[in-house]
């Protein structure tokens, strides 16, 4: 479970997003810090197992602000990513904690050229197929419709009426779900993550089964 104090560092420095604040009170986020790598290092050995996860890491709160309009130096709150075993197992888990906003993301945030036109050709070949693992009952309702970036058009070399469109006009394949602030300071919120992580899993290594496999579904690991 996670300590409460972090919601309360989180919130200080949303009023407070300055380098004279945090530099008086980097001992807190240092604390917070702890708290929450201690947190994700107990997920991480919840669910690696029936998930094939390999690694685990804590997102630094500093922004990285050379090329944004927003000068805050600091995030609000912080990120958890959770890596499957590549080359077999695809798709990544990342935790997000924010007070008011916190999120649990799966999927596919930015596959490459290769990947995404992969996947899009599996579509085109068997949308049906694609479109029954997307909306699996169990699926839909742990986690709701599939989310992700859309082209506004169909990609390049696609037909536009194809019955796969609304799929192949996807960028992304994520799925998410918000969390409440009380369920992430409840001590079974690691068996909340890993009922989720069950629903999804199918579809995740559906997905990776097609990254894996040419077109004539030959390995190509």
């Amino acid at each position: 479970m996670l300590q409460k104090d972090v919601f309360t560092f989180l919130k200080s420095l949303k009023k407070n997003n300055n380098r004279d604040w945090f530099k008086d009170n980097k001992p807190l986020h240092d604390q917070s810090r702890k708290q929450v790598e201690e947190f994700s290092r107990q997920l991480f050995d919840q669910l690696k197992n029936n998930n094939q996860l390999d690694q685990h890491k804590v997102f630094r709160i500093y922004r990285d602000v050379r090329f944004s309009k927003n000068k805050t130096p600091y995030k609000t709150h912080f990120g958890m990513s959770f890596r499957r075993e590549k080359p077999v197992y695809r798709g990544g888990y990342y935790l997000h904690v924010e007070p008011g906003a916190s999120f649990f993301g799966v999927g596919f945030w930015g596959p490459s050229k290769e990947d995404l036109f992969r996947l899009r050709k599996e579509i085109e070949m068997d949308h049906e197929y694609f479109i029954e693992m997307a909306t699996a009952k169990p699926l839909n309702e742990k986690w709701g419709a599939l989310q992700g970036e859309k082209l506004k058009t169909a990609p390049k070399g696609f037909e536009r009426e194809h019955p796969g469109i609304e799929y192949l006009r996807h960028k992304q394949f994520v799925f998410i779900k918000h969390i409440d602030d009380q369920l992430l300071v409840d001590p079974k919120f690691g068996d909340w993550m890993s009922e989720h992580c069950d629903a999804i899993r199918p579809f995740l290594n559906y997905m990776g089964e097609i990254l894996t496999t040419d077109l004539n579904g030959e390995s190509i690991l």
